[in-house]
This record gives structure tokens, C-alpha cells and sequence, in this order.
């Protein structure tokens, strides 16, 4: 930042605050699946240089309806996939007769505009269908749900036979499987009836590879999950550790024995521009967060970066090759995504 200063020049005379932050701190976000438009694309398609599905190009900076969408969640980007397709067919309907030379010139002077709002409806829908093809056929709803009052609530009892119950159902993907007892073993690891035994003894009768022992399982992590009250979507009750922190940082609450800096700031101060870098790597529901702050605190003028760009895949591999003490390796056969 010293010595290429001219790119974190944001307009102002204050020194841009660099908050560095660890993946391992909040394992909980990269294992929910997501229900907002770009995130949900990179969890069942995956994203991969803004491309999907056979080199679709998702660009927020050439598509407005995506531009528009990108933080939308599930319902809504069905009742706007909607409208676009009865825009287009009043589009197309208002072409069906051309009765004159004026009517083939103005038809002429309107075809590129009717053109790219072909191609955005075709698109769209093919990829929000998709979506709603894996959320079905995988019962992504049910584990969703499961998934979400694991992370913000307390209930063991009532959370592990509701595990059970999903694990036993051979609809259900094995990756959200695994990522449901990873859950339960952050949540109940130190519980007296703890039944994280039993559960990965569930998961290897249905194959699935023994990704973790006990042990190491409940060695994850101890921190941060924590319960949330008057939430009306139970899809979206969890929020990214990150939020708390940039609630603190915001407000000047960051602890220095917590978040030790250098250089002129400290962690209680109030810069106004701010980049986030999440070593590990980020996810797009933190992404969806600083969006948040900065519509919410205007003054403010947040950027988020990481390692990488995870989605839950990625994010389970990089566990695995930890725990292995191996080097990650990238050769995985995925479906890509450019964004540009």
C-alpha cells in the first residue's frame, strides 16, 4: 500500500485502513448454501471468471437485470425473471406487423436493443431454471433450513434428529451431508449428549469417505456461532462473522488486544475507507454483508478481497487437504463461470 499509493487513493487526504482477517475464524459461512442470485450461481454452478454453463457470460457491468440482481434472493429473482419475459414479449408482440417502410425502419432502429433483451431473457432463464432444477432435485430447502437453525439457534435434540433424518434420505447430495454434521459438531461439540460419533457412523453408510475423524472435527474451530432472534427468513438467519466485525469497526469498538495494528491507525479509530482481506478467502454472503454497510453507512467506503472466492466445494477441500498437511490441489472437474 506504501509503495503503489496511487491505487488506494480513494478521493480523500485519510490513509485507507487495512483490516487482515482469517478464514479460519468463521468456518461456519462458506458450509450454508446461499440464496441470493450470484451467490446461489457459484454454490450449484460455480463461478469461475465470471462464465457458467458452457461459457455464459454473467457481467454485471453489460447486464442490467443481473446488475440489478446480484443480492436479490431466490423468490424475488423469480418474480423479476418474470417480469423481464413479459417485457420481452410485449417487446416482441409490438413487432409482429410491420405494414410499412416507417415500420421496418423503426424496427431496424429498435432490433439491437430487442436483440440484447433476447439474449438477457434466454439467459436468465436458463440459469435461474438450472438453479431451481438442483434446488429441487437435491432438496436444497430442507437442508437449507436445517442448515440455518443449526448455526443461529440452540435446540439439540430437536437439530439432531432433524440431521437424521436428512442423512438418511438418499436424495440428499453427500457434500450437504458432510456439511451438516460439520455443522452439528461446531454447534454441539462440547454437549453432553453429543451424538458426533453416531452421525459420522450414518455418513459412512451411505460411501461417503471418512473426511474427518472425531477428533479433528470438533478441532475446527471453537468460536463464533452464535444465536440470532426476530429473524423472518429462516433461509437467511445467519449472518457472516464479518458483520459483527465491521458493526465494531464502524462504531469504533474494535478490541486492539484483538485486532493489534501498525502505522497511524488504531482499531478503535473511524477511517472511512476500508478494505477487508480475508486470508483463506472470502465468500460471496460476505460480500452480500459490506454491500449491506455500505448502502447502510454511506460515509463509509468498504472493499472486500481475499485468497479466493469460495464456495462450500472449495471451501470442504481446502479442510480436507489441511487436514491431510498436504499442498490444495486445483485439479477438480467443475462447471465454469467468467464474470468480467
Amino acid at each position: 500500500m506504501n509503495k503503489e499509493s496511487s491505487l488506494f487513493a480513494f478521493g480523500q487526504s485519510s490513509q485507507p485502513l487495512l483490516l487482515i482477517l482469517d478464514r479460519r475464524e468463521d468456518p461456519i459461512t462458506p458450509l450454508l448454501n446461499q440464496w441470493t442470485y450470484q451467490a446461489m450461481v457459484h454454490e450449484l454452478l460455480t463461478i469461475n471468471n465470471n462464465r457458467e454453463l458452457s461459457e455464459v457470460v454473467l457481467s454485471a457491468e453489460q447486464d442490467t437485470f443481473y446488475a440489478k440482481n446480484i443480492f436479490m434472493n431466490y423468490g424475488e429473482i423469480g418474480s423479476n425473471i418474470k417480469q423481464l419475459m413479459d417485457q420481452f414479449q410485449a417487446k416482441a408482440k409490438s413487432h409482429q406487423k410491420i405494414d410499412s417502410i416507417a415500420d421496418m425502419k423503426n424496427f431496424v432502429e429498435a432490433y439491437p436493443q430487442f436483440k440484447k433483451l433476447s439474449g438477457n431473457v434466454t439467459k436468465h432463464v436458463t440459469v435461474v431454471g438450472e438453479l431451481s432444477s438442483l434446488v429441487n432435485k437435491y432438496h436444497l430447502l430442507d437442508v437449507s433450513e436445517v442448515e440455518q437453525e443449526i448455526s443461529s439457534q440452540n435446540d439439540h435434540s430437536s437439530h439432531l434428529q432433524s440431521i437424521k433424518k436428512l442423512l438418511n434420505n438418499d436424495k440428499i447430495r453427500s457434500t450437504d451431508a458432510a456439511k451438516l454434521v460439520m455443522l452439528y459438531a461446531l454447534r454441539y461439540q462440547n454437549h453432553s449428549n453429543n451424538d458426533l460419533t453416531g452421525l459420522i457412523e450414518l455418513l459412512k453408510k451411505r460411501g461417503q469417505s471418512d473426511l474427518f475423524n472425531v477428533e479433528n472435527a470438533v478441532k475446527i474451530t471453537k468460536r463464533f456461532i452464535k444465536g440470532l432472534s426476530g429473524v423472518d427468513n429462516v433461509y437467511t438467519q445467519h449472518k457472516p462473522l464479518l458483520h459483527e466485525t465491521l458493526e465494531d469497526l464502524v462504531k469504533g469498538r474494535l478490541k486492539d488486544q484483538l485486532y493489534p495494528f501498525i502505522g497511524n491507525h488504531s482499531s478503535n479509530g473511524r477511517p472511512q475507507d476500508i478494505i477487508i482481506f480475508i486470508i483463506g478467502g472470502a465468500t460471496y454472503d460476505e460480500s452480500l454483508t459490506v454491500h449491506s454497510f455500505n448502502k447502510n453507512y454511506p460515509t463509509f467506503n468498504i472493499l472486500l478481497g481475499g485468497t479466493t472466492i469460495h464456495n462450500s466445494t472449495s471451501f470442504l477441500e481446502e479442510v480436507e487437504q489441511a487436514m491431510k498437511n498436504q499442498p490444495r490441489r486445483h485439479t477438480r472437474s467443475i462447471r465454469n463461470i467468467r464474470f468480467e
